[in-house]
């Protein structure tokens, strides 16, 4: 698959533009399929300075220098560490994208010293639910009160090799 060998996958700060499109488009894409639409001021923060070091992450995936997905993840010391804003542009799903950045903000998490990776999301997202399984989390009880979300799940991440 050469396209998605042509996909870069980088830390970004939430303020670039391409880190704005992406994040607008995780939002429209959320109020086109949740049944009662998305309104990220009702929905828990995760602002910018949320996504910058030290206090989180986010990656943002491009393609020829375009944007086609991102991932968030917000850090909390020892405590579990949160992945937030998973999103991948239409015409680039089915190559891998998903789990790759997935895969890289498990890692960032455990290099912050995470023991713990956590997420939340809404039935409607079928595809995020079975990424998320089939890389690892299992369903778990409610650990927020995210409006929006009908499923939480957890990993438990491996400490760092290096």
């Amino acid at each position: 698959m050469l396209t998605a060998d042509l996909v870069e996958i980088g830390p970004v700060d939430p303020g670039d533009p391409r880190a704005r499109f992406a994040l607008a488009s995780y939002a429209g894409e959320l109020d086109r399929r949740f049944d009662t639409g998305f309104d990220a001021a009702r929905s828990l923060p995760a602002d910018d300075r949320d996504l910058r070091p030290p206090r989180g992450l986010l990656l943002l995936a491009t393609l020829r220098g375009e944007p086609v997905g991102c991932g968030a993840l917000k850090l909390h010391g020892d405590e579990p560490a949160e992945i937030k804003r998973m999103w991948v542009a239409e015409p680039a799903r089915g190559m891998g994208l998903g789990r790759r950045i997935l895969a890289e903000l498990e890692a960032a998490a455990a290099r912050a010293g995470a023991p713990v990776a956590r997420l939340e999301t809404n039935a409607s997202l079928v595809e995020a639910i079975a990424l998320y399984r089939t890389s690892g989390y299992v369903e778990v009880d409610a650990f927020n009160d995210e409006q929006y979300a009908q499923h939480w799940f957890e990993k438990r991440l491996a400490p760092p090799t290096d």
